[in-house]
C-alpha cells in the first residue's frame, strides 16, 4: 500500500489533544462558608448513602456533633440494634416451622402427617423410631387397560370413581344431542364406550 492512498485520509487522527475540563470544586455546605468541601460527612438514619460536603472545620464540627439515633427513645434504640445484629433481616426461634405448635390428633397423626419421629423401616435404632406402614400392594396394569384408560385421556394411576367421572363427562361431551344432532363425533364415542365396557369388564372400575 502506498503512503499516497486515500485510505490514510480516512484513519488519520487529529493533531493535539483536547484540554482536560477544569474539575469543579465543591463548595462547603456549612452556612456562609465558601471554603473548599473535599470531605464528606453522613446525612444520617433514614439517608443512608447520602452526605453533605464540608470543609476540614466543618466537618469535625458536625461529625463532633453527630448522633445517628437523635430522636429514637432508648427502646427503639435497643430494637434498632438487636435488629442490627442479623443485618435487619427477619429471623425464626431456631426449630419452629409449620408444624411447630400443632396439638397431637387422637389418630397419633399430625395435620402434616408428622410424628415427630424418624420412619426406621428396618428397626437400625431400635425403639423409639417408628417403622413406615407396608404400602399396599397396587393391582399391575395390563397394556389393554392402559390403552383403554389413555381412550378416556386417564393414565395407569386412576382409580374406579374417576375413571367412571370420566367416562360420563366424555359420553356427555361426544353425545349428538349434546352437538345440535352432529353425528361427527360418533366414532369417538364408540369408543369412549368400548373402553369403559373393557375396563368393567376386568373389574378396573
Amino acid at each position: 500500500m502506498k503512503l499516497e492512498s486515500d485510505l490514510f485520509d480516512k484513519i488519520r487522527t487529529r493533531k493535539g489533544t483536547r484540554p482536560a475540563a477544569a474539575p469543579q470544586t465543591r463548595i462547603c455546605e456549612a452556612d456562609g462558608c465558601q471554603e473548599p468541601a473535599p470531605h464528606r460527612a453522613p446525612k444520617g438514619r433514614e439517608a443512608e448513602g447520602e452526605y453533605f460536603w464540608f470543609c476540614l472545620e466543618h466537618v469535625r464540627a458536625y461529625n463532633k456533633a453527630y448522633n445517628y439515633f437523635a430522636g429514637l427513645d432508648d427502646s427503639a434504640i435497643q430494637s434498632f440494634q438487636k435488629a442490627d445484629i442479623v443485618g435487619h433481616r427477619p429471623t425464626w426461634r431456631m426449630g419452629s416451622n409449620a408444624r411447630d405448635g400443632e396439638t397431637q390428633r387422637p389418630t397419633g397423626r399430625s395435620k402434616f402427617g408428622w410424628t415427630g419421629k424418624a420412619d426406621d423401616p428396618f428397626d437400625l435404632f431400635g425403639e423409639g423410631f417408628r417403622a413406615r406402614p407396608p404400602e399396599e400392594p397396587r393391582r399391575t396394569v395390563r397394556n389393554m387397560e392402559r390403552k383403554s384408560l389413555a381412550t378416556l385421556g386417564l393414565d395407569d394411576t386412576a382409580g374406579p370413581d374417576e375413571v367412571k367421572a370420566r367416562y360420563k363427562t366424555l359420553v356427555k361431551r361426544h353425545h349428538p344431542d349434546a352437538n345440535g344432532g352432529d353425528r361427527s363425533l360418533e366414532d369417538k364415542l364408540r369408543e369412549v364406550i368400548q373402553a369403559y365396557s373393557y375396563l368393567k369388564s376386568v373389574g378396573f372400575c
